[in-house]
């Protein structure tokens, strides 16, 4: 290899390693380094505002796994006598948000976040607001997009054997152009590439609307996060 080659070679590498480093550090500065989440023990009515009219209700679980339904709280408010909890919600429209009463509930904490860039086919995942680990993905095609917003994993499915398998995190994010798929109401899940190996490659825009990742990724993810961890996809 030529001087002026080995150079330049090493000059594009420098280039490329600043602009990741700076990319991963503007996220990381928006990243939580904590979420309090909130266990449904009963059936909750949502309202529009606190103690203002219902707009719809929470199950206590979740439909696949039938595990308590957790949800991140985005802020709180006392309001006659009632501690209120404003949580996003995981149905559509994407990104909804209401208001619960703190009562017949579970609190706790979760130090996990994802943060999925769609332009760049990656995953980064944050521990107490610290980069943890980066996967390289498959996200929605250009006419299937995966919704852009912020979201949080609903359930965790083990579906060895199955397509889509070995794990999939159920997210609070639905397709904007499928109301339904493949039997279920369109809703974008992280999962592994089972049975779908032949169907795009990792690190590109060719999937249904869902983010797929390799293997040992989702395996990680599975094992480590859990309900209610929040999920920005830009």
């Amino acid at each position: 290899m030529s001087n002026p080659f080995r150079v330049a070679t090493i000059l594009l590498v420098l280039f490329w390693t600043a602009f990741f480093v700076m990319l991963v550090g503007e996220v990381q500065a928006n990243v939580p380094r904590s979420t309090q989440l909130v266990s449904l023990n009963q059936t909750k009515p949502v309202h529009a505002r606190p103690g203002g009219p219902i707009v719809g209700s929470v199950g206590a679980t979740e439909p696949d796994t039938g595990e308590q339904t957790v949800l991140p709280i985005i802020s709180t408010r006392d309001v006659h006598h009632l501690h209120w909890l404003r949580v996003r919600l995981p149905y559509r429209p994407d990104g909804d948000t209401g208001w619960i009463t703190a009562k017949s509930v579970t609190l706790s904490t979760t130090f996990w976040s994802v943060y999925i860039d769609r332009s760049q086919r990656k995953a980064h995942i944050f521990l107490g607001g610290k980069l943890k680990r980066t996967y390289s993905v498959i996200v929605g095609r250009s006419h299937l997009p995966t919704p852009s917003g912020n979201f949080f994993v609903t359930e965790i499915m083990e579906e060895r054997g199955e397509i889509s398998g070995p794990y999939a995190l159920a997210t609070s994010a639905y397709s904007n152009v499928l109301q339904e798929f493949d039997g279920g109401p369109g809703q974008v899940a992280l999962h592994g590439r089972e049975g779908l190996e032949g169907e795009g490659e990792i690190g590109t825009a060719s999937s249904h609307g869902c983010i797929r990742f390799e293997r040992a990724a989702i395996e990680y993810l599975a094992h480590e996060l859990v309900a209610g961890v929040p999920i920005t996809i830009s």
